[in-house]
């Protein structure tokens, strides 16, 4: 069945999905997902989408069931429940072997590195960091069919605004000069090395090898660009360290650190966020950094793992790197294993 003839289908569809909803179940089925992506291929459309990369999206589409299943436990931490420790996070993802694969890869893509940094502004160490936290340097991108991800995401319902759009953007990546097989990746829509979501190829994916494409799944060059152009549009400050280690007098006074910051998202994230100080008063603190920082820098103190563990003071591109991914641990982790590759 065409796109278009979906649409013959739609009233009939939207009866069985409004008897589920009154009564009070989620009800899906492939007359309801295939009425629902006719009325995104009007959406589409009216973006700008062409039929033809519409109908070698949508057409034939079923729904995964198994992409339903994955989205099911995402729900988020509630208010004032615990934090698990950092520790053994670390341990994972900053452990020998992906220290050894990100040195490997670096050494593998020197040639490419200075030319990026130069350009963009970020540490090629960040870059190789973030790429071997997301598909381990490539070695694993995901299987997953984006657009029928995306479709089935988009149809459930839960987060429709998002996968609704996102969907758009990897149809649009078809008129792109992407082909319908090179959009495969993780069972939420990420693609490629990096694992940016549709919209975000269509905003920051660089063509780094100058050949005309951005292919972020198997140029290096396009990768490592596509990345550094990610953090320069999320803020990073060239020069500034994504933060150091800190050492924290017994004495502290914790109670005067206390964040007032309401966070417009991500808020079990900074809630955990004291004061921003310039290093120089973290300093007069007694707060003493394990690491190159200036002093007029501005930082976070951040004990992830509470008093008497280890310390970080955290600099806004700690914020950017929290920007690729909203997760304390993932950001202190990215941060970590990029001093461990350099």
């Amino acid at each position: 069945m065409t796109i278009h003839a979906r649409f013959c289908a739609f009233l009939a569809a939207l009866a069985v999905l409004f008897t589920a909803q009154t009564a009070g179940a989620q009800v899906y089925t492939q007359a309801g997902f295939e009425a629902y992506l006719a009325q995104v291929a009007g959406k589409a459309r009216a973006e700008g989408v062409s039929d033809r990369a519409i109908r070698e999206g949508l057409d034939g589409l079923t729904i995964n069931n198994r992409v339903v299943e994955l989205d099911r436990p995402q729900a988020p931490d509630s208010p004032g429940s615990s934090y698990p420790p950092f520790a053994p996070y670390r341990e994972r993802h900053v452990d020998a072997a992906r220290i050894g694969g990100g040195q490997r890869t670096y050494a593998a893509n020197a040639s490419l590195i200075p030319s990026i940094e130069q350009r963009y502004g970020v540490p090629g160490e960040i870059l190789i960091a973030i790429w071997g936290h997301e598909t381990n340097y490539g070695s694993y991108t995901g299987g997953f069919d984006t657009i029928r991800s995306l479709a089935t995401l988009a149809y459930e319902g839960r987060r429709r605004e998002l996968f609704e759009s996102e969907l758009i953007a990897a149809l649009k990546m078809l008129d792109r000069g992407v082909t319908r097989q090179q959009l495969t990746g993780s069972w939420a829509g990420a693609i490629g090395n990096p694992q940016f979501l549709p919209s975000v190829w269509l905003k920051v994916a660089q063509d780094g090898d100058n050949n005309g494409t951005r292919d972020i799944w198997n140029s290096r060059a396009d990768t490592l660009a596509s990345i550094a152009n990610y953090f320069v549009e999320a803020g990073w400050r060239r020069g500034e360290p994504w933060g150091v280690p800190a050492y924290v007098p017994g004495n502290f006074n914790r109670s005067a650190n206390v964040s007032r910051l309401n966070a417009p998202r991500c808020e079990r994230v900074f809630e955990r966020h004291g004061q921003w100080k310039t290093v120089r008063e973290w300093k007069a603190l007694g707060i003493r950094p394990q690491g190159m920082i200036p002093d007029d820098s501005f930082a976070i103190l951040f004990e992830p793992d509470g008093p008497g563990a280890t310390a970080y003071l955290l600099t806004s591109n700690y914020r950017v790197i929290l920007d690729y991914n909203c997760s304390n641990y993932y950001a202190l982790s990215v941060g970590l294993l990029a001093d461990a590759i350099r």
